[in-house]
Parts: structure tokens; C-alpha cells; sequence
């Protein structure tokens, strides 16, 4: 018995390609424990945001650590510093982040259902 074999779009698959590309930074920021963590604390502070002692009072790890994670969620986006004074808080912007998550989703969602069509 033959199967029929379907062919999937490479515009798709191209663009599917981009779109992980365009998320890397994204999935290895949100990949640890400790960042995973600190988005949660981050999330909890609400618009105010939170400054690096309040959070470091939160963990069990240093300020230089906390700074360290901070920069890495900083540098793709997940985290917006806000100066205050002298002091910089940090408030969290994952959902504006998660639009081209969510589009990536979408795009592998048509390309498997092209596969099961």
C-alpha cells in the first residue's frame, strides 16, 4: 500500500526557519531556572517594577548574579529598566515578546497541518 506523500510549503518552512531564529534569544533567556524566577518576581512587582536588592532579597543569590540575569533578560527584551532617581527598577515586557512566539506557533501549526492534511 502506497502512502501519499504530501508536499510541505518551503515558504513556510522559511519562514518557520526565521521566526526561531527571530525567538533564539527569547527561548535561552526564559530556558533557566533562575531567569524563569526572576520573570515571575518581576511579574508580581506589576508597572512599578523592582530593583536589584528587593530582588536579590528574593533569591539566594547575589546582587553581581541577579545583575548578571537581569542583563541577559534585558538584552532580548523580556526586561525594561526604568530609571527612578538614582535607583534603576526593572519591570517585566514578556507579553509584547510572546507576539512572535505566538506567530511561530501559528506558522508551525499550518505547516503540521498541512502534513496531516
Amino acid at each position: 500500500m502506497q502512502r501519499d506523500i504530501r508536499m510541505i510549503d518551503k515558504e513556510k518552512v522559511a519562514l518557520a526557519r526565521q521566526q526561531f531564529k527571530d525567538c533564539s534569544s527569547l527561548f535561552v533567556a526564559l530556558g533557566d531556572v533562575t531567569r524563569q524566577n526572576i520573570c515571575l518576581d518581576l511579574t508580581e512587582a506589576g508597572d512599578e517594577g523592582i530593583n536589584v536588592a528587593q530582588l536579590t532579597g528574593k533569591s539566594l543569590l547575589s546582587r553581581p548574579a541577579i545583575s548578571h540575569h537581569l542583563k541577559i533578560l534585558k538584552d532580548c527584551g523580556i526586561v525594561e529598566p526604568i530609571k527612578k532617581g538614582t535607583q534603576i527598577f526593572y519591570r517585566i515586557r514578556l507579553r509584547e515578546n510572546f507576539a512572535i512566539v505566538r506567530k511561530l506557533m501559528q506558522t508551525l501549526d499550518e505547516i503540521f497541518a498541512e502534513e496531516d492534511a
